[in-house]
């Protein structure tokens, strides 16, 4: 059994994954309230309420999972990329109890636990049977956006990235400036159900250069369009239409490049996941689009999208039995990083 440790933003998570990748646990314990006052996370704040949150999620995980640490046979920890301070809580909580226990310590990857996360199995999902490698990842949260060939467990290369903003961050600022609450890109996706998509001209950057992301551009070109509104005209419906827009937008450039980057690799699997991989839009286009080039979309469950401990122990079990881990012995000169992310973290 794999404990998995998750701390890279602001939830603190803990799960219990078997040797068959069945999740027996998945604990999230989650800062949205805390941070909600700010528009976006705080790191120092984030990283201190972790410190407070370990602890009783570690244990909820192995009560919910009815074992104890006795039980566990390796512990993995996401070691970046996130936010430095958050990591490290997690870190030196899974240093310690891989050197009490003398068990192995895998350090994880966050991008890489959420492209192997259709391989976890629980009662409504089959682990994704039928997927195989190498196949095209498409990660994408409110921190990454990224295009990843996969060749095995942790054996990825990044075909794109996001050269500014996250997709999921340019959900979560346009909402900010309609006054929507955070994160915004839940009330994005809620609202733009049924409103109109076209009702604002809005760009798609990059949408045929290559297969790297921008969207900081939308981001100023929707603001531009609402600051522009007069006041009395930012109505409820003024609100669900640019929601929309920004949508279709988004979700237009993700799909777009998705499935450009699977055919240019001569790949007929793509991994969705991530957080934004929780949006009805996204999930229902990319589906569509890419079965009509002959490329098969897999959906992580929302359960495993957003930040978790499940997938983390998941990619962990993979790991430990390609011989990548720490063993307990040597962790006191492990040499371990965490890996900042870079780009904005915060609009406080």
């Amino acid at each position: 059994m794999i404990l998995g440790i998750e701390s890279s933003c602001d939830e603190t998570a803990a799960a219990v994954v078997d040797g068959s990748g069945r999740v027996l646990s998945n604990a999230i314990a989650s800062q949205v309230p805390i941070h909600a006052r700010f528009g976006g996370v705080v790191p120092e704040i984030a990283s201190r309420n972790h410190l407070v949150a370990i602890g009783p999620i570690i244990t909820e995980a192995m009560t919910s999972a009815g074992v104890t640490l006795d039980a566990i046979e390796a512990i993995a920890v996401t070691t970046g990329p996130g936010l430095a301070g958050c990591l490290l809580v997690g870190l030196q909580a899974a240093k310690t109890i891989a050197w009490a226990r003398q068990i192995p310590l895998i350090a994880i990857n966050h991008i890489h636990a959420h492209i192997h996360a259709p391989f976890l199995r629980d009662d409504a999902w089959d682990g994704g049977d039928g997927l195989r490698f190498p196949y095209m990842a498409l990660a994408v949260s409110g921190g990454h956006t990224s295009l990843c060939r996969v060749e095995g467990p942790g054996v990825v290369t990044t075909v794109g990235q996001t050269l500014d903003d996250a997709a999921g961050e340019a959900f979560d600022k346009v909402a900010k400036l309609m006054g929507l609450p955070y994160p915004g890109g839940i009330y994005i996706d809620r609202i733009a159900e049924g409103a109109n998509a076209e009702a604002y001209d809005l760009p798609r950057p990059l949408y045929r250069r290559g297969l790297d992301f921008s969207f900081s551009g939308l981001k100023t070109a929707a603001r531009q369009a609402w600051e522009q509104l007069p006041p009395e005209d930012q109505t409820p419906t003024a609100q669900a239409d640019l929601a929309a827009s920004v949508q279709e937008a988004i979700v237009d450039v993700l799909t777009h490049k998705a499935i450009a980057a699977c055919r240019e690799a001569g790949l007929t699997q793509l991994v969705i996941a991530g957080g934004v991989a929780c949006n009805r839009r996204l999930r229902a286009v990319i589906v569509a689009r890419a079965k009509k080039k002959g490329i098969e979309a897999i959906i992580t469950p929302a359960r495993w999208c957003s930040d978790n401990a499940a997938m983390v122990a998941g990619l962990g079990l993979a790991l430990l039995r390609q011989g990548a881990a720490i063993e307990g012995a040597d962790l006191l000169k492990a040499d371990i990083h965490v890996t900042q992310r870079t780009g904005p973290t915060q609009d406080a």
